[in-house]
């Protein structure tokens, strides 16, 4: 025979009918002072303690989940707020660019400056070579060779975080000393695929699939309306020099 069938065959209430007697009636002990004194109940210490000790041990210990969860959202507060600076600078600088070297250029500088990674790169889709030869983050690549060698990443319009292959490191990074372990890669998209923009970082799991990527979008988004018209002035006639003249 169980406690509770005992308990039951002699008229007590069970536990789960004291528990919600108790949930039903919160200010019970309200006017039982000497029944609060007399309850007591285990501690870690081994020591008994009254209820009242508990609670005031429960609620310290709520006091202080509260605290360090409040310390942390504040930390993640401070870290979104200097990535939205870094953002904003890399935009402005972006936007301003007057040729698409200029705009490699600042996306490498700021990538590498600003937010302490080790490589950007932009991939742009075309199946000829610009005019004004590439330079530094800038790379043009044949659009059939780009998904026969990235497929799957290029599929959707997420952020794709993580340790890819060497082979697919080496192609978004090419001519690098210093191999790049993990990567962030963002397809830019204006109705049609124009390329990739990805960021790189030498420690293998700086980057991973849980790793938010709001930021990164945002600046992919911007590349992606700004780069068309930018291609299409450099595969017309007029050189880079003659463009930049003419948008002052």
């Amino acid at each position: 025979m169980t406690e509770q069938t005992a308990r039951e065959k002699v008229g007590e209430p069970t536990r789960e009918q004291v528990a919600d007697y108790l949930r039903a009636h919160p200010d019970f002990f309200v006017e039982q002072d000497e029944l609060l004194r007399s309850l007591t109940l285990p501690h870690d210490s081994g020591r008994a303690i009254s209820l009242v000790e508990r609670q005031v041990h429960l609620f310290r210990e709520q006091r202080d989940t509260l605290r360090r969860e409040l310390v942390e959202l504040v930390s993640i507060a401070r870290h979104n707020d200097r990535l939205f600076e870094k953002s904003k600078r890399l935009l402005m600088q972006v936007i301003e660019a007057r040729s698409l070297n200029d705009m490699a250029a600042a996306i490498d500088d700021s990538v590498r400056g600003d937010f302490g990674l080790d490589a950007a790169s932009i991939l742009l889709f075309s199946e000829t070579e610009l005019p004004d030869a590439a330079q530094g983050a800038l790379h043009v690549v044949n659009p059939k060779e780009a998904h026969e060698r990235l497929g799957n990443f290029l599929e959707g319009e997420r952020a794709v975080c993580g340790q890819f292959r060497e082979s697919d490191r080496e192609f978004l990074f090419p001519d690098r000393e210093e191999p790049i372990a993990s990567v962030a890669l963002v397809p830019l998209r204006n109705e049609e695929l124009v390329g990739v923009f990805a960021i790189g970082s030498c420690e293998p799991g700086y980057f991973d699939q849980s790793m938010g990527s709001l930021f990164l979008s945002y600046i992919s988004d911007t590349l992606s309306r700004l780069l068309p018209p930018m291609i299409g002035r450099h595969t017309s006639a007029a050189p880079v020099t003659d463009i930049a003249s003419e948008s002052r």
